[in-house]
């Protein structure tokens, strides 16, 4: 008869081994992240209009500085059509070329604003939450900054430096990044105190090295929310301080300057493209973004992550 059963060796190490499958983290991040359709969608929509708003540019010969003096009226009130897809102005500038220039400025000014406000918001919230003694002086410098108006600081700062594209940068930088900061402060309280950032602490371990190491990988998802938030809020006062005249130059092209260039025209029946076109483009940019931006900060917190 056949023996049914086989002698296995014994192995000490066998009740170590786990059983469950591999965990990768940016794995998991990328499969929440793509795993919805709409993302999807609004990432292809997001990226295009930013990779051609940066290269369209490179090939056109359009200067927002110099000013088309022509006679030819048939090239003036162009409506959108082939050759021209978003059709002309008043002076007979092609309105694509326009357009594009405008948003490649716009999202070059609100992407470096947030990459500025990102990076001293982070750093200075992760001190400012694990030290009690910056704490102090913190807080006054928060609770007297954020009484005041950001709109009314960014207006008076543009007002007193002047206009301009590294201008309104340094504007809206300027006080934004203290909000960042407070925000990862109040992360950065929560895991503070944890067991193992006091055993950390009581070992000897730099802080530098506890907020690098235990603190700052959780807050990934929290980064990723602020800059969600930060891009299209840039844009968006962009374009509200360039179409009350004291964002950018007027020799510098920008979606808020082409809407309050063009504002006339909203109701105009044969001309009315040039007002609504920048304003749709506007509101594309900042919603695709504003999407993107929350399902990566979804998709990054690993809460979400289910095995």
């Amino acid at each position: 008869m056949e023996n049914k059963f086989v002698f296995v060796k014994a192995d000490a190490s066998a009740s170590e081994h786990i059983a469950a499958p591999k965990y990768s983290y940016w794995k998991s991040v990328f499969r929440k992240f793509f795993s919805s359709k709409i993302v999807i969608v609004m990432l292809f929509i997001a990226a295009s209009i930013m990779l051609f708003s940066f290269i369209q540019p490179l090939f056109s010969d359009y200067d927002p500085s110099v000013k088309p003096n022509i006679n030819d009226q048939s090239l003036k009130y162009i409506q959108p059509c082939l050759e021209y897809p978003f059709g002309t102005d008043n002076v007979g500038t092609n309105m694509f070329d326009a357009i594009w220039a405008s948003t490649g400025n716009s999202l070059s000014i609100a992407l470096i604003a947030t990459a500025i406000t990102t990076v001293l918001g982070v750093i200075v919230g992760a001190f400012w939450g694990f030290s009690k003694k910056m704490d102090v002086i913190m807080i006054e410098i928060y609770n007297i900054i954020a009484n005041i108006p950001f709109t009314l600081i960014v207006m008076v700062l543009m007002y007193v430096i002047g206009r301009g594209k590294w201008q309104l940068i340094f504007a809206l930088s300027c006080t934004s990044w203290l909000s960042t900061a407070y925000f990862i402060r109040v992360q950065v309280m929560i895991i503070r105190d944890r067991e193992y950032n006091l055993a950390s602490k009581c070992l000897g371990t730099p802080i530098t090295k506890i907020i690098t190491r235990n603190i700052m990988p959780y807050l990934t998802s929290v980064i990723v929310t602020s800059v969600a938030r930060d891009v299209p809020s840039f844009i968006s006062y962009e374009v509200f301080l360039s179409y009350i005249g004291i964002g950018l130059d007027e020799s510098e092209p920008s979606l808020g300057r082409m809407v309050q260039n063009y504002v006339q025209y909203m109701q105009t029946p044969n001309a009315s493209y040039l007002f609504w076109i920048p304003v749709f483009l506007c509101a594309l940019i900042s919603i695709s973004l504003y999407i993107v931006g929350q399902a990566l900060a979804d998709a990054s917190d690993p809460r979400t992550h289910m095995i």
